[in-house]
Order: C-alpha cells, then sequence, then structure tokens
C-alpha cells in the first residue's frame, strides 16, 4: 500500500491535510474498489426540495380557470408596483443606477455581505437615537427574501419552531419548511385593523420557539400597527425572550394620516433582525436589493449571530454589485416628493377601493393604513354556491375575468387580497364587475336574492 500527504491550499489557522491511500497492482496502478454488480442511476430530489412549498403557487396553479374572452383581464392580485408603469421610480434612481454602471467600478466580486461603503450608507439611512446603527450592524442581501432567509437560518435549527402571521405572507412558510422548521400560525384580528391577538401569540410559545416574525406593515392587510401595540408586542417577545425578525420592506410606506414605527426604536432590550430592501418603497424590486439590520443594544446576539449571518452570507456572493454601487445616491438623493407622490397615489387607490367594495352586498372589506394591499372578507353565507375563497375568486376570474388572490394563500380563508397598485382606472372598473358579479349570486337570509341589490 503506497500512502501519500497532500496539502491543499487553506485559510484559518489549519490548512486541510489529505491523507490518501492508494492500492497499486503490479504496475503500480491504484485499482478501484470492485463491484459486485452494475451501477446504476439513482438521482433523487434532496428532502430540502422535496420540503420546499409554495402555497400561493399551489392554489393559483390548480386554478384551472379561463378568463371571460368578452372582457379584458383586470389582473388585482401580484405584488409588483412596476407590472402597469403607472408607478416608475424616481429619475434620481435611474441616474445613479447608469453612473455605477458606466463607472467600470462595480464589475467584480464585492465581499459577501456588501461593500463596506453601501454598509454605511445603510447605517447611515436608519440611523437614529433610539436605534443605533453602524456599518457592522448591516448585511446586504439579494433582495428581502434573501435577508428573510438568512435571518431564519441564523436564528432557528431544525425541530424548532417559528411564530408566524396569520394571515401572513407565503414566504415564511415556504422557507421554514424546506429547512425543518415547524410554523406556528398566530392570529391577527380583521375588527382591530388586524392588530396582533397577543394572548394567543403567546399561548403558542414553547421552548423550541426560534423567533416571532411581525410584519408591519403588512402584506397582505395594508395594516400598520400603532406604537402601543408595537409596545405590546415587546413586551410578549421580552417575556418569553424570543428574538423578533421584523419584515420591514414596506416601511415608510404609511398614508398621511398614520405613523410608521420601526420596532427596534421602540426595544431596550429585545434583540431584533430588521430585514428591508429597494424593492416597495423605491419601486425596483427587480433590482434585488436588500439587508438586514442587526439591533442588539442589549448584546444578547452577541458574535454567535453576527458571525453567523457572514458565514451565511458566504453560500452566495451577496447582491447585485452595480446597484450596490448605486446605493448610496439612491438612499440619500431620492427627492421627498417621490415618496410622497407615490403614498398620495396609493392612497386615493386605496380609497377608491374601499368604497367601491363598502358598497356591494356580501362583501366587508377592511381599510388599510399602507402597503399596497387590502383584505375584503366575503360573507360566504349569502354566496351558498360557492364552498370557499377559492371557488369564489375562481368564478370571479371566469366570469368577470377579475383577478384577486383567495387569502386562503394567506392561510386565512373566506376573505381575498386586492393589490392597491394598479392604474386607478383599472380599479374602477374591477370594483363595477366585482359588483356585477356579487349582485348575481348574493341570496339573502331567506336563501333568495336579495332585492336589494337591484336598486
Amino acid at each position: 500500500m503506497d500512502s501519500y500527504l497532500i496539502q491543499v491550499n487553506g485559510c484559518g489557522d489549519h490548512a486541510p491535510m489529505l491523507d490518501v491511500h492508494l492500492k497499486a497492482n503490479g504496475n503500480g496502478m491504484p485499482v478501484g474498489k470492485v463491484k459486485g454488480r452494475k451501477p446504476r442511476w439513482a438521482v433523487r430530489a434532496s428532502e430540502m426540495s422535496k420540503k420546499t412549498f409554495n402555497p400561493v403557487r399551489a392554489i393559483v396553479d390548480s386554478m384551472k380557470v379561463e378568463p371571460n374572452p368578452k372582457k379584458a383581464i383586470c389582473s388585482l392580485s401580484l405584488g409588483d408596483p412596476t407590472v402597469f408603469g403607472n408607478l416608475p421610480t424616481n429619475d434620481e434612481v435611474t441616474r445613479a443606477m447608469k453612473e455605477a454602471l458606466d463607472s467600470g467600478s462595480y464589475n467584480g466580486y464585492a465581499p459577501s455581505v456588501g461593500y463596506q461603503s453601501c454598509r454605511e450608507a445603510v447605517a447611515a439611512y436608519y440611523n437614529c437615537p433610539e436605534a443605533p446603527l453602524k456599518a457592522q450592524d448591516v448585511i446586504l442581501t439579494s433582495g428581502c427574501s434573501q435577508a428573510i432567509e438568512l435571518a431564519l437560518a441564523v436564528l432557528a435549527n431544525p425541530g424548532q419552531n417559528i411564530l408566524v402571521p396569520r394571515p401572513g405572507f407565503s414566504l415564511y412558510k415556504t422557507l421554514a419548511l424546506s429547512m425543518g422548521i415547524e410554523v406556528k400560525l398566530y392570529n391577527l384580528l380583521p375588527e382591530k385593523a388586524w392588530e396582533i391577538d397577543l394572548k394567543h401569540l403567546e399561548s403558542l410559545v414553547d421552548e423550541k420557539t426560534a423567533c416571532l416574525i411581525v410584519n408591519n406593515p403588512s402584506n397582505p392587510c395594508g395594516s400598520v400597527f400603532s406604537k402601543s401595540h408595537l409596545q405590546k408586542i415587546l413586551a410578549v417577545a421580552s417575556r418569553q425572550c424570543v428574538p423578533i425578525l421584523a419584515d420591514e420592506i414596506y416601511g415608510d410606506m404609511v398614508f398621511a394620516d398614520c405613523k410608521y414605527e420601526p420596532i427596534a426604536t421602540l426595544s431596550t432590550n429585545v434583540p431584533i433582525l430588521s430585514c428591508g430592501g429597494l424593492a416597495k418603497r423605491w419601486l425596483v424590486p427587480g433590482w434585488r436589493m436588500g439587508w438586514i439590520l442587526i439591533h442588539d443594544r442589549r448584546d444578547i446576539f452577541g458574535n454567535e449571530i453576527r458571525d453567523g449571518l457572514l458565514r451565511l452570507s458566504q453560500r452566495i456572493l451577496g447582491p447585485c454589485t452595480i446597484v450596490q454601487g448605486a446605493l448610496e445616491r439612491i438612499l440619500h438623493r431620492t427627492p421627498p416628493e417621490f415618496y410622497h407622490n407615490t403614498l398620495s397615489i396609493l392612497k386615493s387607490n386605496a380609497d377608491l377601493c374601499y368604497a367601491g367594495l363598502s358598497a356591494i352586498p356580501g362583501l366587508k372589506p377592511v381599510r388599510p393604513a399602507g402597503a399596497m394591499y387590502l383584505m375584503v372578507e366575503i360573507e360566504m353565507e349569502h354566496f351558498p354556491e360557492f364552498e370557499n375563497d377559492v371557488e369564489f375568486t375562481e368564478r370571479l376570474i371566469s366570469e368577470q375575468s377579475v383577478f384577486c388572490l383567495p387569502a386562503t394563500c394567506f392561510e386565512y380563508p373566506n376573505f381575498f387580497r386586492v393589490v392597491i397598485t394598479v392604474p386607478a382606472e383599472m380599479i374602477i372598473e374591477a370594483c363595477s364587475r366585482i359588483q356585477e358579479f356579487c349582485e348575481m349570486h348574493y341570496q339573502g337570509a331567506e336563501g333568495v336574492p336579495d332585492m336589494e341589490c337591484d336598486k
């Protein structure tokens, strides 16, 4: 038996050594292991891929229904503000990207957590006395989705559980289940503008609870938590010693009569990983620029979580370097009127949609306070021919060519979600068609059509 010691390039304190033993035949050539059977192909999908499940896609793809060919489609389902071109980003944002590209300085690899100057820019933008930030508190990611994925991966192990809002963004469950993490759903209360049912939330905590996800402003609800409600959420997290993953991708996207409070500005002891990005506020979801802000004033995360995030970020090489090159200018030079104009359009659309749907028999919309959505309750007892929200929205497509997401996608049956980023004329048209649809199928308490619908 010949033995060879091979040293390969490494880093850190120890370069790896491979102790390789080769059995040679008489000619000095190594001989492979003799197998007693003929090799066969056995390629199988990984367990992680089998556990990955997107409830939105599963429900939407199963809706085998064609829109009414006589009516143009009104799509109120996709949370992408760029689809119809009525909400362009600001010229300053595109100019920053062009300059970063033309400079030729951002064509190579960046550090996995992002360029230091870019992390400094994000820290400076969000820094405040109540929640101070430095560059080392910022991890740049490929969109807010990756920020959430990294935050979950660093906080939770397979077999542990996380607390997720119901109704809530489906990605939390998709990511968690793929990692072998259990999802426990806590209830939001539509009658209280989608505040958290705090007693229900606290009842779900056990010794295996790794983190609490708080989404504010909310997708799919369009709700915005008050300062006092956020303080009550923090009190639960503090009592139970559960860290918070704050999905704040819609941060600052609130209407004029409401105030957005980043949850970290209210926390004195609960450690928080706040996830955000450019996608929604700057109207560039395809640019895939996100970040994690580490708020840990009591040093509860310590180096453990910071080092973990660094290692996890090294699995890929961070977000697009061109966008990083433009980031400081985007954050600090976008004019305030751009944000105001966007919110003015969203508020106007929200008011249009809420007023239109409120007048329809059998529907109860919940007024939104921010983000890009509103939720609508279907009083199913008045639509007995439909078994659930999925059937209701299927027929709405086939009869009226109006596409809204059934809230079963968000673990909340008998509601549907409306996206309010579409042009105002589409909202008016969609509401008119939804009214026609509901008047056609509505039945009163006696199980017969309600004549009020004809007025």
